[in-house]
């Protein structure tokens, strides 16, 4: 149910390079880190910070999520994918995704508050650490 949440703030953007963003939402271009990056957000509906990842086939990678909220999610989508299906989401694989990239994309990371969670606090701080294995 919160992958369908996810999905839900994602219309279309698994689909072009460039996501479609929820109104008020930032968009972060990263590039590959050379050493552990940090980063530090918020899951504010409609003024979150979304991020994306140009990754290289062959490349080794960990993302790590962490959060005090039992409602707050990562979801991790591939931009050049024709499915906006997520290749990863905290809510059902755990914490951390660690992988060798196949092939050079560009991954969206989407830090989001489920819907389907009570609705007050409607926002939670979270950590995304993004380690070069």
């Amino acid at each position: 149910m919160a992958m369908a949440a996810a999905l839900a703030l994602l219309p279309g953007a698994a689909f072009a390079q460039t996501p479609d963003l929820q109104p008020g939402e930032q968009l972060e271009k990263l590039q590959f880190p050379a050493a552990t990056m940090e980063l530090k957000g918020w899951t504010k509906f409609g003024k979150g910070r979304v991020y994306t990842l140009p990754v290289k086939a062959g490349q080794h990678v960990k993302i790590s999520y962490s959060t005090k909220s039992k409602f707050a999610f990562l979801a991790i989508f591939d931009l050049a994918a024709p499915d906006d299906e997520a290749i990863f989401g905290t809510d059902e694989d755990g914490e951390s995704y660690s992988i060798t990239v196949k092939n050079s994309t560009t991954w969206l990371l989407r830090g989001y508050y489920s819907k389907a969670s009570p609705r007050r606090g409607l926002s939670a701080p979270y950590s995304i650490l993004v380690e070069p294995e």
